[in-house]
């Protein structure tokens, strides 16, 4: 197997400073192989709202936008991890995605989903949604790399750790369906 060094680009769907969805993305984090690198992107309070009226010639776009897609370029593949707001992913998470629709940069991205919520069903309306828009920019989201985690604030312990066994194998198994579908992209 090739250990180059890989680079995940790993969204929090939240702009909480103590997200829970942004402390499972550090968990899993810390689970990665060593050849992983992991790179947070924290600029979704950056961006503007989307308008096709900004994504205008090079001159006129935003920085912001920018520093998004060059990320997303420099990324081998997409980690998204997002809470639940009135059953969809929020509104920060889903213009971050609308700024990549005509640029493509999901185009082919081996990319995971996953929902994070304090409610029994996970978040899964937000994972839904969530994967109905990565499948339409073409983003490649293998069987194993989707998940909804219910009752997070139970499985998260107040070190980082990850309290509950069952969802530690399921994240691993999701890291490793991404990883594979690094390996079969190159």
């Amino acid at each position: 197997m090739d250990h180059k060094r890989l680079v995940v680009l790993a969204i929090s769907g939240s702009l909480r400073k103590q997200s829970s969805n942004s402390r499972l993305l550090s968990v899993i984090e810390g689970m990665a192989p060593s050849h992983v690198e992991f790179r947070q992107y924290d600029g979704l309070a950056n961006l503007p709202h989307f308008s096709p009226d900004l994504d205008g010639d090079e001159s006129e776009r935003n920085k912001a936008v920018e520093e998004w897609r060059e990320q997303l370029r420099a990324a081998d593949a997409v980690m998204i991890c997002t809470p639940e707001y009135a059953r969809g992913v929020p509104g920060s998470l889903k213009n971050a995605l609308d700024w990549i629709v005509s640029s493509g940069e999901f185009m082919g991205m081996p990319t995971a989903a996953i929902s994070a919520s304090p409610h029994p069903d996970g978040g899964k309306e937000a994972l839904a949604s969530l994967m109905m828009t990565l499948k339409m920019m073409s983003a490649d989201i293998p069987d194993e790399a989707s998940l909804a985690v219910p009752f997070i604030g139970t499985k998260l312990g107040s070190d980082g750790s990850i309290k509950d066994g069952n969802i530690a194998s399921m994240l691993l198994n999701l890291m490793q369906a991404l990883l594979q579908a690094v390996r079969e992209k190159k």
